[in-house]
């Protein structure tokens, strides 16, 4: 009983764990992105970028959300220049902590 009480709990512990320690969430407006070879194309760039740890497009909203690594950051005029780089317009960064 004792052995499958800790195991639930160390499966809890690995299964929250890595939400609880994500780094930042960058959620970007982004002009331009008009089709699914437009996210490849700034998906690739991002990717590619110290940090990043993943890219999401969505291109109904014209959102990017970038989420960096746990002690990452990137400022906005980053954000804009890698944005500009991949032939892109950043419109607005919103930024949230933890992964939220």
């Amino acid at each position: 009983m004792k052995r499958s009480a800790l195991f639930i709990a160390i499966l809890v512990f690995l299964w929250a764990g890595p939400s609880v320690a994500a780094g930042t969430r960058y959620e970007l407006r982004v002009d331009g992105l008009a089709c699914p070879f437009c996210a490849y194309g700034i998906e690739k760039k991002l990717m590619k970028t110290p940090g990043v740890e993943a890219v999401e497009i969505d291109l109904d909203k014209g959102l990017v959300i970038v989420s960096a690594e746990e002690g990452a950051a990137f400022s906005e005029a980053q954000m804009k220049t890698l944005v500009d780089d991949a032939g892109f317009t950043l419109r607005g960064m919103t930024t949230r902590q933890g992964g939220q």
